[in-house]
């Protein structure tokens, strides 16, 4: 099963991946964090593609 992963080393806080999927993502001391695996209404490949700085990805 695929899930979404954010590199916290790379994520620079702008906050893109949680207004495209806020199921998943959530903003934690400034940081991108996935809440919940399963994307449901929104697109994580979406978030993945919008990441400036390609912090997003999805693993299997």
């Amino acid at each position: 099963m695929s899930k979404p992963e954010v590199n916290k080393d790379l994520c620079i806080g702008c906050g893109t991946c949680e207004a495209l999927c806020p199921t998943v993502f959530a903003m934690e001391d400034g940081k991108s964090k996935v809440v919940s695996e399963e994307c449901g209404d929104c697109d994580c490949q979406e978030a993945v593609d919008n990441c400036p700085v390609n912090a997003i990805s999805i693993v299997e």
